[in-house]
């Protein structure tokens, strides 16, 4: 697989790494690593890295196929109020045609003058007021231009009996990644442990941060991209798997990346940065260091955003007596921290599909 290309099976990594977007199944907005011996989905995403795998389950068999299954079948149910019109209109249809016949007989018996046109008007008039076709007609159409009208607003209607039913509704699940939230993740905190050389020390984040295949180096990128730097040369670039990444510039070692990086090369950790990434971690933030080989330079704290009509959507539904429930693929700790930002009172983590 060539980065940004789509899977197209499920099946298991056999050569290479990388990193594979599977929020569409998981609703987890980071992608996952992959490596020899992990399993790949179809219509998975991945990002920068390479890798062969060998195809396990094609075609109807996927993960995905399943999925899609599961959603043609529903919405080829029928709503309880079209399963009574068709049985109501099974009699009528079959009476009114009967009625017209009869009248068209009647007149082919009784009438005088012109009394095959006199016959066949009055039978097709009979036909005309009862219309027995729109009683078949007309529930169909109003479920297919309802559900028509709720896509165009982004709506999915499942099937036939949800759209019957949606008036009665007292209670709304929302997924977190993409609905709740933007759906990718950002730079929300920045905080520079030290002023010395500051715009110098952003060029080498950027350096290290742009030759990185990391998912989240590209957030990081994303929010130096307003600024006037230069990509400086750096040497003997390395990337420690489950780490983060290690560069040489001007003679001295640089490194971004996770706590365990910065332990790993006894890197001395400021109180000030300690407390701002006790603090984002508190808020189910993901936190990256940047460091050299004796101090921390810079903090950063990421996350997926929460939409900004997110909070008063919610507050919306529940004044109007809906309670509002989240689901999603991510951990407990996000997900509260979604919860407490947004005012959701009920919501459950670790969910798959």
């Amino acid at each position: 697989m060539k980065p940004g290309e789509k899977i197209p099976v499920d099946g298991k990594v056999c050569e290479g790494n990388s990193f594979v977007d599977e929020s569409m199944i998981s609703g987890e907005p980071i992608p996952v690593e992959k490596k020899k011996g992990h399993g790949v989905f179809a219509g998975t995403m991945n990002q920068k890295g390479s890798f062969l795998f060998m195809a396990e389950k094609v075609g109807s068999n996927t993960f995905l196929a399943h999925i899609i299954k599961m959603v043609q079948e529903a919405q080829g149910s029928k709503a309880p109020i079209q399963r009574l019109v068709d049985k109501i209109a099974g009699i009528f249809v079959p009476v009114v045609i009967g009625i017209s016949l009869f009248t068209f007989s009647v007149w082919m018996l009784l009438g005088n003058e012109n009394v095959f046109t006199h016959a066949l008007l009055a039978s097709i008039t009979v036909l005309v007021i009862a219309c027995p076709c729109v009683l078949g007609l007309a529930t169909p159409t109003a479920i297919m231009v309802g559900i028509g009208k709720g896509a165009e607003h982004n709506i999915l209607i499942k099937d036939a009996e949800s759209l019957e039913l949606g008036h009665k509704v007292n209670a709304v699940i929302l997924d977190k990644t993409g609905t709740i939230t933007e759906g990718r993740p950002v730079v929300t905190d920045f905080h520079w442990a030290t002023e010395e050389g500051n715009h110098y020390y952003r060029d080498i984040l950027y350096a290290l941060e742009y030759r990185s295949e990391h998912p989240l180096a590209e957030a990081v990128l994303e929010s130096l991209k307003d600024e006037k730097l230069s990509l400086v040369t750096t040497d003997n670039f390395d990337s420690i798997t489950g780490r983060g990444v290690t560069a040489r510039v001007d003679g001295k070692n640089y490194f971004v990346g996770n706590k365990q990086l910065v332990e790993e090369n006894e890197i001395a950790l400021d109180e000030g940065s300690c407390e701002k990434s006790k603090v984002w971690q508190e808020e189910a933030k993901t936190v990256i260091y940047f460091t050299d080989s004796d101090k921390v330079i810079a903090v950063m704290g990421l996350a997926d955003q929460i939409k900004f009509t997110s909070k008063s959507a919610i507050e919306t539904l529940q004044h109007r007596g809906i309670e509002v429930y989240m689901l999603t693929g991510d951990n407990n700790e996000t997900a509260k921290a979604v919860a407490n930002a947004t005012g959701l009172k009920h919501y459950k983590a670790e969910v798959l599909p």
